[in-house]
């Protein structure tokens, strides 16, 4: 088993501009999930639902390759449910209501089938939780990765520093490297996040694009101008689980593969946010993806001619 993700599965209701949903299957484990399964025939993932979650859509992340022994079910308990609207804009949102339910007592186990995983992704969860799946690992993965929010950024930050220092790749938004770094500048925001720990920072851009700093290396990816976009909930995650799944399957973690995968990410979020949670994540095949990321390249490429 090549990766193993930790993250929330978990009911979503979405209002935007362009319609809203009832009660839909969302989280941040089930959208980086079923985005490395583009790559992974198999991967784990650790995570809590409540005995009202279907077993439908169970079975469908089985079918995908998403082995569930670290899926905990609760009975007689809820799942975690998130509502949220968002503004004309798209960028903006208002949480509407938080439902923690068995996330609230989430206790994660490993299961030894998934002990001497080589990459690991923490998807946004507690700092806390985040810290004891890597305590509870026989054996450190090859790559960590984490994506945070600011939500842990003003109740958790000691929390969250120490988890920091564990971790070799820190995935956030342009808005939460600024506040965490308290500077406006992503370079230097960067630069400061590093020196907490991860030497590897992805800052995303939504529809700006995406940073990659690698070191003392940096790379800039695109975003792709989109005429509709339905719903941006889990196109993060999304991104997140197509950097983390390409990697995984390549086995190669270099500065050179890293801008591939941040490409890869960035055309499965492309596709995320084209429907309401995962509906578009499932329609699409690998001959989907593999011309977005060729609209990608386009995008970015030219020769220059001699001045």
């Amino acid at each position: 088993m090549k990766l193993l993700t930790v993250g929330s599965v978990a009911f979503d209701a979405i209002e935007t501009p362009f319609g809203k949903t009832d009660k839909i299957v969302g989280g941040a484990g089930t959208f980086i999930s079923l985005a490395a399964s583009f790559f992974l025939p198999e991967q784990g993932i650790i995570s809590v639902v409540g005995e009202d979650f279907p077993k439908e859509d169970l079975a469908e992340m089985e079918a995908k390759g998403i082995d569930l022994a670290g899926l905990q079910i609760k009975l007689g308990e809820k799942t975690f449910f998130w509502s949220g609207k968002y503004h004309n804009d798209m960028n903006s949102r208002d949480t509407l209501i938080t439902e923690l339910n068995v996330l609230g007592t989430f206790d994660p186990t490993v299961p030894e089938a998934y002990q001497g995983a080589p990459y690991l992704m923490l998807g946004n969860l507690s700092p806390e939780v985040q810290r004891t799946v890597i305590e509870r690992l026989t054996v450190r993965p090859k790559l960590i990765a984490m994506d945070t929010m600011n939500f842990w950024m003003d109740i958790a930050l000691d929390e969250l520093k120490k988890t920091m220092k564990l971790i070799d790749v820190l995935i956030i938004n342009d808005e939460e490297a600024r506040q965490l770094s308290n500077t406006y500048s992503l370079v230097k925001a960067a630069a400061l996040i590093q020196d907490m720990g991860p030497k590897i920072v992805i800052i995303k851009k939504g529809e700006h694009g995406a940073l990659l700093f690698h070191g003392s290396q940096m790379f800039f990816a695109p975003a792709l101008p989109l005429e509709d976009v339905f719903d941006p909930t889990g196109a993060g995650d999304t991104f997140a689980g197509g950097f983390m799944g390409y990697i995984a399957s390549s086995d190669d973690y270099s500065f050179e593969n890293m801008k591939r995968a941040i490409i890869v990410g960035s055309a499965l979020a492309s596709f995320c946010v084209e429907k309401f949670g995962t509906a578009r994540l499932k329609e699409i095949n690998k001959e989907d993806l593999n011309q977005r990321i060729n609209q990608f390249v386009q995008l970015a490429h030219f020769q220059m001619m001699e001045l």
